[in-house]
């Protein structure tokens, strides 16, 4: 019996976890539609204080991927853009972000 309820804690804990790993593969896909474009890269580094060098480094990490997924939530220009390029929902987006920590609002 504790090895069941061992394995069906276990099993529960992956799903927990591909939330957030689509969530972050959202920001990649973000960060890659923001470097399309030098104007919107250049933007998004220059508001959050990153440096270009260190942006590979950084991908990884949720807390960057929400600092992403926030800069597009804040420009709706922005985001609406986005969502159309990927055939993506704005209500996806914000999915994302939340899965990453993100509150009600960006």
């Amino acid at each position: 019996m504790r090895r069941l309820m061992k394995r069906g804690k276990n099993i529960h804990n992956n799903k927990d976890r591909q939330a957030p790993d689509a969530a972050g593969a959202m920001a990649i896909l973000a960060l890659a539609f923001l470097a399309e474009d030098e104007a919107r890269v250049e933007r998004f580094l220059s508001l959050t204080g990153v440096e270009p060098g260190d942006v590979r480094a950084r991908l990884g990490d949720p807390a960057f991927q929400l600092a992403v997924l926030d800069h597009l939530a804040g420009d709706e220009s922005l985001l609406l853009a986005f969502a159309q390029a990927r055939s993506l929902s704005p209500a996806e987006i914000d999915g994302a972000r939340r899965a990453l920590g993100g509150g009600e609002e960006a």
